[in-house]
């Protein structure tokens, strides 16, 4: 129902309004105070010997932050670069931090979005709410840039290079703060990133507009990759951000889908939940991020849907040519 109020304009809004409005400006305050102490020096912040990326954005919730991040690392890793990436590792708990993943880290411990990343690219990913700590555990690896997944408002890490990742179809909502709208920070914040990058949607002016690109659909017991109109009666869910984009994606596809169930994002999947949900139809699609955390239990009549970050070739020529300007200047040439 709140993001109803965010991004629908829900009549609620008037109900809640007395109590939201002054949380609101209770989280704007201690937002900007924070970002100030350490703008001062007040705070404390670690800065890495190599570049730092942070890919984030202003709002809650998903806005295809992890797509940019795959296509960042597979882009350094073209220019003969050795990306490593930090994350917060939302939705998992590792034994102990910092966790540097391996194949046989288990979801639970590194949260969906870095499995996902560490699978996707093979680059190497560190897990820590403390991303400084999680920078620390990649350098003896020999990495030579870090990309952060997430962490645009976490300052306590000094960065190079920000994107800000906008969904083109709802942008900013009701354009208010935490929790009276989506904002984490105010709608001026992005005029300060390096990168803008719009997911979806119309583009506005000094925007790099973003396509989410599907690919075949790939059984996750199998290996086998078809096309998703193929895959017959489908029951399609997603616990991402935003789980209409999934479903608006399958549509484009002409995928058969006969039931559609959206979950809270990174949510910790029932395993019996799920397979009385896949009794609804003949096969299950599901989003790559969510394929990580049911492979152990999947079965063979259980999908995903890869999706890859598409940009226009001079957008895309011009973030390498502020990256490679930025590697310059560390002294970390490619190979």
């Amino acid at each position: 129902m709140i993001e109803k109020i965010w991004f629908e304009n829900h009549p609620l809004k008037y109900v809640l309004w007395p109590l939201l409005w002054p949380l609101s400006l209770l989280f704007s305050w201690i937002s900007s105070s924070r970002k100030q102490g350490y703008e001062t020096g007040k705070k404390v912040s670690y800065k890495a010997p190599v570049p730092v990326i942070v890919v984030g954005n202003i709002t809650a919730g998903g806005n295809g932050k992890t797509p940019v991040v795959v296509w960042l690392v597979e882009a350094l890793q073209k220019q003969g670069y050795k990306p490593g990436v930090v994350s917060r590792g939302y939705g998992g708990k590792a034994p102990s931090y910092p966790l540097v993943l391996n194949a046989d880290t288990p979801t639970e411990h590194s949260g969906d979005e870095p499995k996902l990343i560490f699978q996707r690219t093979g680059a190497a990913v560190a897990v820590d709410p403390k991303r400084s700590q999680a920078v620390q555990a990649l350098l003896p690896l020999g990495v030579d840039v870090i990309v952060t997944d997430d962490g645009l408002q976490h300052y306590a890490l000094q960065r190079d290079i920000e994107f800000s990742i906008v969904d083109g179809v709802r942008r900013f909502g009701n354009a208010e703060m935490i929790p009276l709208g989506p904002l984490r920070e105010p709608v001026s914040r992005i005029e300060t990133v390096d990168f803008v990058v719009t997911n979806g949607g119309n583009a506005k002016s000094g925007e790099m507009p973003m396509m989410l690109t599907p690919s075949l659909a790939i059984n996750l017991v199998t290996g086998e990759k078809a096309p998703v109109s193929q895959l017959a009666d489908l029951v399609a869910f997603a616990g991402i951000g935003h789980p209409p984009r999934f479903f608006a994606t399958l549509a484009t596809l002409g995928a058969q889908v006969k039931v559609t169930q959206g979950f809270a994002d990174h949510k910790d999947f029932n395993q019996q939940e799920l397979r009385d949900l896949a009794q609804q139809g003949s096969n299950v699609i599901m989003t790559e991020k969510d394929a990580v955390k049911c492979r152990a239990f999947a079965e063979e009549n259980w999908w995903y849907l890869p999706v890859s970050a598409t940009f226009r070739e001079e957008d895309e020529l011009r973030v390498l040519n502020k990256i490679n300007e930025v590697m310059e200047q560390y002294g970390s040439p490619s190979a």
